[in-house]
């Protein structure tokens, strides 16, 4: 690898080595087509990116030599690019997957958890059904992940992606398990509403005291 191509590499983004990754499966695959895997797979683990995006970085990825495309032939009633990982793509994407050092802690953006940490401005009740909904959305998600899994397991070459889907489908049950932990610790929670927002002791407020320690 050139010290440019090298250089190219460390630039990329993560969402430009997760089409490249679903473009080293076997076979060729249309934006579409990437865009609909990534859906069924991706997003149970990290997350899909938008169609925008996968057109985007095929783009960077041909313009670095790591992905080819050719357009579909008369015999199609409507022309189609497709896409393919290139030897030198597929040598860079094997020594980004095995830099343990840049793929960085995981990252938690709990929606759910967020509202709950301002519950003093909410009541019970709404606190309760949100968690609830959640628990609902979370058990069509295993599902989900559960029917991608089946699928997995049909094709051999997807014995890893099914590993990640194996992974994803424990970690939504566990989701499930905190949020059952969570409903029974709102019930013991004191009464939120805006009202409870104000200190119980006016005298133990400082400025810039902070709920925890830090």
């Amino acid at each position: 690898m050139t010290s440019s191509q090298t250089s190219n590499k460390q630039e990329l983004p993560p969402t430009a080595w997760a089409v490249l990754g679903l473009l080293s499966f076997p076979g060729e695959r249309t934006g579409y087509e990437l865009k609909k895997w990534a859906d069924s797979s991706l997003r149970f683990f990290y997350w899909s990116p938008a169609i925008s995006q996968i057109y985007a970085e095929l783009r960077r990825l041909e313009e670095l030599g790591y992905a080819a495309s050719a357009r579909s032939g008369p015999e199609e009633v409507r022309a189609k690019r497709r896409y393919a990982i290139t030897d030198a793509g597929r040598a860079a994407l094997a020594g980004w997957a095995s830099d343990t050092a840049e793929a960085g802690p995981p990252v938690l953006k709990h929606g759910l958890l967020l509202r709950v940490w301002l519950g003093h401005l909410s009541e019970p009740e709404r606190l309760r059904a949100m968690v609830e909904e959640h628990m609902d959305r979370t058990l069509a998600e295993l599902a989900a992940v559960r029917e991608a899994m089946a699928h997995a397991a049909e094709v051999p070459e997807w014995a890893f992606p099914t590993l990640a889907l194996r992974w994803s489908e424990r970690q939504h049950l566990a989701e499930l398990e905190l949020a059952e932990a969570l409903l029974a610790d709102l019930a013991q929670a004191g009464p939120a509403g805006p009202a409870a927002g104000a200190p119980a002791d006016p005298g133990r407020q400082a400025d810039g005291d902070s709920p925890t320690p830090g």
